[in-house]
């Protein structure tokens, strides 16, 4: 029986990672900043397939949560096999619109979180020769788009880089990008969605159950879907300039009104 720790555990794709992984036989971690929420889901999965899932309720914008999720990860008495880092969020408005102390909190938990605890899982993973790590960037990652966009980028190339320097050590390393995803994230960060057409939502149970195929087929990159591949292949063809106007205008159509 392996191990595996989300953040942003209780909705989302990172709910979908739990429900997936708990019904394989997986004991979890289940990290949010709701504890009533995340003792809910634990009790749910618990009694809905056997497993054991332990509560550790964090706020990854503020050091003291970071730390309190790094100093678990690296528990050798109760290993951790999979590190999904899910934890993330959106704002609404673009560059200048959002305050600077909401940008930072972003960095925060899109990039310093993200190198905090995947450092901490893998130095104790490497230790024993085996173990994964999926961190869950967007296709937001592949267009000039805005800072959301710019921290998903960070989260890609730090994830390949370190796969790379750890190949041969037993662990895997993948960024996770999907695009638009039917969870609370939109409406949490008050964005509208009704302008977004049918055909560029995904399911997140399906995007998690894909990722986890990826991530056992030793890819360092994930983008979930067919029709998201094809439209990133095709992003690689345009110019960056021409990209980012596209990108923008799309944006304001398609993103928060």
């Amino acid at each position: 029986m392996t191990t595996a720790l989300i953040t942003g555990s209780t909705a989302g794709i990172g709910a979908a990672f739990a429900r997936r992984l708990a019904a394989d036989g997986h004991d979890l971690v289940l990290v949010a900043r709701d504890t009533v929420r995340l003792r809910e889901q634990a009790t749910e999965l618990h009694d809905r397939h056997g497993i054991e899932a332990e509560v550790l309720t964090a706020d990854l914008a503020q050091d003291k949560g970071i730390e309190a999720v790094a100093d678990r990860l690296g528990d050798p008495k109760n290993p951790v096999d999979l590190l999904v880092n899910n934890a993330g969020f959106g704002h609404r408005g673009r560059y200048l619109e959002v305050p600077m102390a909401d940008e930072l909190r972003m960095l925060k938990v899109h990039c310093e979180a993200v190198l905090r605890l995947t450092s901490a899982a893998v130095e104790a993973m490497r230790g024993r020769g085996r173990g994964g790590v999926v961190n869950v960037a967007s296709t937001a990652a592949f267009v000039p788009r805005g800072t959301y966009g710019a921290s998903k980028a960070w989260v890609v190339q730090f994830t390949q880089g370190a796969a790379q320097d750890l190949a041969g050590h037993g662990v895997r390393l993948m960024a996770l990008c999907p695009g638009f995803v039917r969870t609370e994230f939109h409406a949490r960060a008050g964005m509208g969605t009704d302008n977004i057409p049918n055909w560029m939502w995904l399911d997140a149970d399906k995007v998690a159950a894909a990722a986890l195929t990826d991530l056992a087929r030793g890819k360092t990159l994930s983008i979930p879907d067919p029709r998201y591949k094809a439209l990133m292949g095709a992003a690689k063809l345009v110019p960056r300039g021409v990209l980012g106007g596209v990108s923008s205008r799309t944006g304001r159509k398609y993103g928060p009104r």
